[in-house]
């Protein structure tokens, strides 16, 4: 999928690691930690910026503190699959707030959106005004999440990249 792997040593697998956990840690801290002086380590840091190997730096909201109170998975299956049509869904839930994630997939759905709102009558406001106004929609299914159990974001990063 990916055909520019970058390489990455040890010391780059640890900056990784140490930055998803923290990422406003300071490069004095992060080079105490990877037992380095600041200067080569802050070159690494932007040399995995510059590499697009980090992407870029975010707050963790708690969602509940902000009323955010429902999740909902929504499997998507189009009416048909050409470029154009594709392309022009993909313009359409890139202009929906509230979808936060949206994955093309296999199996009996084309993609699978992650939807974040206030409360189930916010996701049927907009199941009922968005998402069934958004293009070359055959079929909508929802998946309303009852209790997360497993919320990570910190990716495992592989000794072998």
């Amino acid at each position: 999928m990916y055909n520019n792997i970058m390489k990455l040593d040890s010391i780059d697998r640890k900056i990784l690691q140490i930055l998803q956990n923290d990422g406003r840690i300071t490069n004095a801290e992060l080079a105490k930690q990877i037992n380095m002086s600041p200067p080569p380590t802050l070159d690494r840091v932007k040399k995995l910026e510059k590499n697009g190997v980090i992407k870029k730096y975010v707050a963790l909201i708690d969602p509940a503190s902000i009323g955010i109170d429902n999740y909902t998975f929504v499997e998507v299956t189009l009416s048909r699959h050409g470029n154009e049509m594709v392309t022009t869904f993909i313009k359409a839930i890139n202009e929906i707030d509230e979808i936060m994630e949206c994955h093309h997939i296999t199996g009996d759905a084309d993609f699978l959106l992650k939807i974040a709102v206030k409360n189930i009558t916010a996701y049927e406001k907009l199941l009922l005004h968005k998402l069934t106004n958004l293009p070359n929609i055959q079929h909508l299914k929802s998946l309303v999440v009852l209790s997360t159990m497993k919320n990570e974001t910190a990716l495992i990063i592989q000794k072998d990249i």
